[in-house]
């Protein structure tokens, strides 16, 4: 797979069925998370329980890729996730409406795998037009 394949299969096929088995094959042992510019280390172990903790809050969580960008080592993905929020999540009590973000991600991907991930999701976007917050 080059590496807006791997990208693409990690998202619509390990994350959105819960494969958690295959995570090995996809992240790298030393893998962080870009936040601005500070980076912090998640590792196998990290990503793994970021992919439990989703699953509580949206057990049918989906990913789908719309387009992607490679430069380098850099792959860019617009992507759609979709699920039923069944738990809490930011303080926000379970609704059982099933929720649609849009995002970013950009991920680097060395020898196969993801070594650093980052991106952003439209979370106020869905929020506010579901009416789950309001402007203060």
């Amino acid at each position: 797979m080059d590496k807006k394949e791997i990208v693409s299969y990690f998202y619509e096929t390990v994350v959105s069925k819960n494969l958690l088995e295959e995570i090995p094959n996809f992240i790298a042992d030393n893998c962080v998370v870009k936040v601005g510019e500070t980076l912090i280390p998640v590792g196998l172990d990290g990503m793994k329980q970021h992919l439990i903790d989703v699953k509580k809050t949206y057990p049918d969580y989906k990913m789908k890729i719309i387009k992607q960008y490679e430069d380098g080592e850099y792959v860019i993905s617009e992507f759609i996730m979709e699920g039923t929020q069944e738990g809490e999540w930011i303080g926000i009590k379970p609704t059982y409406k099933k929720l649609s973000f849009t995002g970013v991600d950009i991920d680097r991907v060395v020898n196969g795998k993801i070594v650093e991930h980052g991106g952003a999701v439209n979370t106020f976007d869905t929020l506010y037009e579901e009416h789950l917050i309001r402007p203060v």
